[in-house]
């Protein structure tokens, strides 16, 4: 135990984890006592003789969990980027026990009982702008997770959630093994027909790295749309890779369809013990949304215009391309149509935003431009993945903290992309953030460029948003750090970040020809921009397909009972008017990670409930003279470091001096007809 790097603060510079010394060994023991130290370090609040005080309960608390916090933040990126048949044993066996422990806590009577006393009194504490914040929160949690209830509820709500965190473990595992299982394998390399030179490489490789010589593998991404739907002129194929995609948990060893309607059921349990009628009430009482009418009345305006853009959309495909499309169609043709009306080739551009220039030259550009930061890469630090990079971020004042890299996809990364911290910043804790954005892009052979679709591209300046949000955080409380704030908020940096990569001066900076270095061409710059609304329909209508299910499944009653999985579905989106054949949800329920295997049950409607606020920033940027430093100090001071030490809206409204408005979402997203 002592040779266990977690048992102590790492001695590398803003304590990156040494990755060197970690063995997958070394998690279970450190699991064990970072537990245990917390529970002593609480019950050494709750032995205090004297009176509950703010700082040696709610202080304390922020405090504690040094070790947990240590071990955790290493293991659940390796859970999601780098996972092993060891690690997902260890996931498996540790996720009910941190369940139990985070309980264990918050439903401390005794430690509530202090706490309630803080909060009953916390107007004469005279406390600092932060701290009131904290102690409003920390009872509220507590009283969210069920401190008031009596013991033997208590003992049921603690059953409740160790079994729903092993089930969200084991729904994540299942979808791992299930996508990478689902891959699409093709022996003849003539139905490759129109994927690019190096998309065909980077197939091959897939293929020799998994014992397949000769062959060609297409793996699969985690939302239903395939990239390679959108070139492959192979029809076969693309129903192949379609059928492959929406199959994912329906059967086999893999079926994930059980697991989601357990899930539910006990989410719907939990609600009902809290004094709530269902799990999306729970969720939603502590989001900047308030109300689930007030989800229905934003998803309700939007849903039928969608569809119908989206219908409309789909009629005019089916006319370009002679039969009506199916789904798998859909992509192909719509880049032909795009090609045709806008002179516009996805894979012509390709070439113009190869990886190393857009980060360097976009995104680090940009946030230079707007907020001064400057990046330096740095080699001297371990790594979990050779893939893994990790830069020096630096501002006027001096370091900011660490940015860390993940770029490439492998069998070992769940799909998607996301932002999450090593180390997150706080004035109590003398901490400066570590932060890390995880892509799966496809990874070509050695020697060859890493070129990137405009989704590629965008998702990188997203992710950076998240990484910005957590970089700048300024507050004294973990709680608080960074991204720390309501769900339907988190999205709102991130995609206000997206702006920059179509900003004239940031896409001449850095859209150039890999090869000559000749900037992408103004004509072709012009006609993206008329694009830009096209495909919208569908775009939208795919994302509320999703979010909509999410709400449908998360409404149910704890006496409700749902045997097929898939008539559910069908039902839920054709009550919501969504049910368009050539525009299925992003997600389906049986691979939809974002509601049972993270964080966004009942809350991926928070994606468009954020963009009202990207879209409304966006209006404040233009109307500012946008990329200058003047508004990046602004959004920075006012949003980006703020964290969850203040009320989101209250934050916004300061920003932007009004509540938000609507019109440039419905503007943005062709919806105003």
């Amino acid at each position: 135990m002592t040779a266990n790097p977690f048992l102590r603060p790492s001695s590398l510079p803003f304590e990156f984890p040494d990755f060197d010394a970690i063995r997958e060994e070394h998690f279970l023991p450190a699991f064990t006592a970072g537990m245990a130290e917390q529970r002593a370090e609480v019950d050494a609040i709750t032995a205090d003789p004297g009176p509950a005080t703010f700082e040696n309960t709610i202080t304390a608390l922020e405090r504690s969990g040094a070790t947990l916090r240590r071990v955790s933040s290493v293991f659940f990126t390796l859970v999601g980027s780098c996972s092993t048949p060891g690690i997902r044993e260890i996931e498996a066996e540790v996720a009910p026990q941190l369940a139990a422990h985070a309980d264990a806590i918050t439903l401390d009577q005794a430690l509530f009982v202090r706490i309630e006393a803080l909060f009953a009194a916390r107007h004469d504490l005279g406390l600092d702008a932060e701290s009131p914040r904290l102690l409003e929160r920390r009872h509220r949690d507590a009283v969210r997770a069920g401190a008031r209830l009596g013991a033997a509820e208590r003992e049921r709500l603690q059953t409740l959630n160790a079994e729903l965190s092993a089930l969200s473990t084991e729904f994540g595992a299942k979808l791992l093994a299930g996508a990478n299982a689902g891959a699409v394998l093709v022996e003849d390399p003539a139905q490759l027909a129109g994927l690019s030179a190096d998309a065909v490489s980077a197939a091959a490789r897939a293929a020799n790295e998994r014992g397949h010589d000769g062959a060609h593998l297409l793996p699969l991404v985690l939302p239903t749309g395939q990239p390679v739907l959108s070139a492959l002129t192979d029809r076969g194929l693309r129903e192949r890779v379609h059928r492959a995609s929406i199959s994912r948990g329906l059967g086999g060893e893999h079926d994930t369809r059980d697991i989601a309607l357990r899930m539910v059921t006990l989410r719907a349990e939990r609600a009902r013990l809290l004094g709530h009628p269902h799990h999306a009430s729970w969720v939603v009482e502590v989001a900047t949304a308030g109300t689930v009418e007030a989800i229905d009345a934003m998803l309700g305006k939007l849903a039928p215009v969608a569809a119908g853009n989206a219908e409309a959309e789909a009629g005019e495909l089916s006319e370009a391309a002679g039969f009506p499309i199916e789904a798998w169609d859909r992509a192909l043709y719509a880049e032909r149509v795009r090609r045709e009306r806008f002179d516009i080739d996805a894979e012509a551009l390709r070439p113009y935003f190869e990886l190393e220039r857009v980060l360097h030259d976009g995104v680090f550009h940009a946030a230079g431009k707007l907020y001064g930061l400057r990046f330096a890469e740095r080699h001297d630090l371990p790594r979990y993945h050779p893939d893994v990079r990790v830069f020096d971020v630096f501002d006027k004042d001096g370091q900011l903290g660490l940015f860390v890299a993940d770029f490439y996809a492998r069998d070992s990364k769940r799909g998607g992309a996301w932002m999450n911290s090593f180390v997150q910043q706080s004035h109590l804790l003398g901490m400066k953030p570590v932060v890390l954005n995880t892509l799966n892009i496809a990874k070509p052979a050695d020697g060859e460029p890493t070129l990137l679709t405009i989704d590629n591209v965008r998702t990188l300046f997203h992710e950076f948003g998240h990484a910005l949000h957590g970089l700048f955080s300024d507050v004294r409380y973990p709680t608080f750090s960074g991204t720390s704030v309501p769900r339907d908020f988190v999205e709102y940096p991130s995609q206000v970040n997206e702006m920059w990569l179509d900003d004239p001066e940031i896409l001449a900076h850095y859209a150039r020809h890999h090869e000559t270095g000749e900037p992408l061409p103004a004509e072709m710059v012009e006609r993206l921009a008329a694009s830009r609304r096209f495909g919208e329909g569908f775009a939208t209508t795919e994302y509320l397909a999703a979010a909509l299910l999410d709400q449908a499944w998360h409404r149910l009653g704890p006496d409700d009972r749902v045997e097929d999985v898939e008539r559910f579905e069908a039902d839920a989106l054709a009550a919501a008017g969504v049910d368009v054949p050539t525009a299925p949800p992003r997600y389906r329920t049986t691979y939809f990670n974002h509601i049972f295997g993270s964080g966004y049950s009942a809350g991926y409607y928070s994606y468009i409930w954020s963009e009202v606020l990207d879209a409304d920033t966006v209006e404040w940027f233009a109307e500012n003279g946008g990329l200058r430093r003047e508004n990046g100090d602004t959004f920075r001071r006012e949003l980006l470091s703020r964290g969850g030490a203040v009320d989101p809206m209250e934050a916004y409204r300061a920003f932007r001096g009004r509540d938000p408005e609507i019109g440039p979402l419905l503007a943005r997203r062709g919806l105003t007809d």
